[in-house]
């Protein structure tokens, strides 16, 4: 132990790759993640909607510091792997106490006191980590210096919150984020983070949003209950696997290679700003998009297997679960378009009419029975590989290359 406690991080180069470890870790947040859509879910109202978006913030607040933390120093050597794991049950604590996250009327203090010391648990670690590894870095500590000061800032709001409840937690928790956020950002005005290694920081946020969409798979068995075997809700159930392969196609097969390669491009002193608009601000768009969709998916495939109407492909969607349901693919595409500005420079016009036609789609679909309405988003997904899969075979075409994927 002494020996662990002794020993000098080991720092990552150009070729780092990520870790098994960090899988892992990524496992128990995408869980906590999962604990949102639960607690948004019962029921969907807009005040749940908005506070599990404040929740999303929070938490992707924190994994962002670890992913940029393990992109310094090897994540499953010397004494990093002890903090990493005493910030995992954090975050698992964090996910546990997600349904009592925001105190009612007349309800006890418990639950958000005890996400606030579990989530200021989280940033301490994160921050003595990240002190650990700076040592001897006169520029790293001076960055982590600035980005302490705002971060034990965001605790006040974030515990103030959790003892007022209300409206007035959502409020105050939602200024926590801004202010730990606020000061993430001025920190990389000011002094700047370092990005090691292009290769491991692509590859830690391609996992996190796989892992993601394969977990958002599991709202489709959470809505389907003891009623799999009638024909709406297999169509339902499958219609919802076509919509999450075809988020995954949008992402890995046409945006996340050109977008690596030119992260990788970019000259060392000014690679981690393009890291932090790239990754850590426009992704949140896509795992957010991954959140909001499966819990619509959830509402969908229950509001058919269960449907208050005597036939189950009648049952119609209410606001909120259609504003989940599409919202969170136009979340999904606004992230993908952003993220594709801040690294190849450049968005074709056609991916901002997509979420155009897809806005203008949500009317539409809240007056059609449910499963007619993932039906449509699900035919509307299809078009769009569609459309990018033709362009981009014909641009392969035109440079002479093979086109099969």
């Amino acid at each position: 132990m002494w020996r662990i406690l002794r020993s000098r991080p080991v720092l990552t180069d150009e070729t780092h790759r990520a870790t098994a470890f960090e899988v892992f870790f990524d496992l128990v947040f995408i869980f906590a993640l999962t604990r949102i859509i639960s607690f948004m879910g019962h029921p969907p109202t807009p005040l749940t909607l908005a506070q599990g978006l404040v929740l999303l913030l929070l938490l992707w607040m924190a994994w962002t510091t670890y992913a940029w933390l393990s992109n310094q120093a090897r994540a499953d050597l010397g004494l990093i792997p002890a903090g990493t794991i005493a910030a995992m049950a954090a975050i698992f604590v964090i996910a546990l106490a997600m349904p009592d996250a925001f105190q009612h009327a007349g309800g006890s203090h418990r639950g958000p006191l005890t996400l606030a010391v579990a989530y200021v648990v989280l940033r301490v670690l994160d921050l003595v980590l990240y002190f650990h590894i700076a040592a001897g870095d006169r520029q790293m500590r001076t960055t982590l210096r600035l980005f302490t000061l705002t971060a034990v800032l965001a605790w006040v709001p974030l515990f103030l919150g959790a003892l007022a409840g209300g409206g007035a937690q959502t409020l105050l928790w939602a200024a926590a984020f801004a202010i730990d956020f606020g000061g993430g950002f001025i920190a990389s005005a000011f002094s700047g983070w370092r990005l090691r290694s292009p290769s491991h920081f692509t590859e830690r946020h391609g996992l996190v949003l796989i892992i993601a969409l394969g977990e958002s798979l599991i709202s489709t068995g959470a809505g389907v209950g003891s009623a799999v075997t009638q024909w709406p809700v297999l169509v339902a159930a499958l219609l919802g696997f076509t919509k999450a392969v075809c988020l995954w196609w949008l992402y890995f097969k046409i945006s996340a290679p050109a977008a690596g390669e030119a992260l990788g491009r970019v000259p060392i002193q000014r690679r981690g700003r393009s890291a932090s608009d790239a990754y850590s601000l426009a992704h949140f768009l896509l795992i957010a998009g991954i959140i909001y969709t499966a819990l619509g998916l959830e509402q969908t495939i229950a509001g058919v297997a269960h449907p208050r109407q005597e036939h189950a492909s009648a049952a119609r969607l209410p606001w909120t679960s259609t504003t989940a349901l599409y919202g969170g693919v136009v979340l999904y595409l606004a992230g993908r378009a952003l993220f594709l500005r801040f690294t190849v420079r450049s968005v074709p016009p056609a991916q901002l009419v997509a979420i155009a036609v897809l806005l203008a789609l949500v009317p539409a679909a809240r007056y059609l029975p449910a499963l007619a309405a993932l039906g449509l988003l699900t035919a509307f997904l299809l078009v769009l590989v569609g459309t990018e899969w033709s362009r981009r075979s014909r641009a392969t075409a035109r440079a002479g290359l093979p086109t099969m994927e």
